[in-house]
């Protein structure tokens, strides 16, 4: 498995938010930091459809979200970022 590309584009190696969690050969800070970019990729698609861009992947947030808490990570999911993609 290519880390580094996992790691810029996680799509291109994972077809689930699961898959990260199972990988044997992936600390969890890395799952962690897989995770984080999809989240970003995720939210910055749900800003396009809000914007009438749509063409995207289905939506799979509420899914990533569950497994970075699977894995410890911290989630606010009580208080929406001020920025859809998570930002300040």
């Amino acid at each position: 498995m290519d880390i580094e590309k996992a790691m810029l584009d996680p799509v291109s190696v994972f077809s689930c938010p699961d898959e990260v969690f199972d990988e044997p050969s992936l600390t969890p800070e890395q799952k962690i930091k897989i995770l984080r970019r999809w989240e970003y990729d995720a939210r910055e698609l749900e800003v396009a459809e809000e914007e009438n861009m749509a063409g995207g992947p289905p939506d799979i947030l509420d899914e990533i979200l569950r497994v970075l808490l699977r894995l410890d990570a911290e989630v606010d999911i009580a208080h929406s970022p001020p920025t859809k993609q998570g930002g300040e």
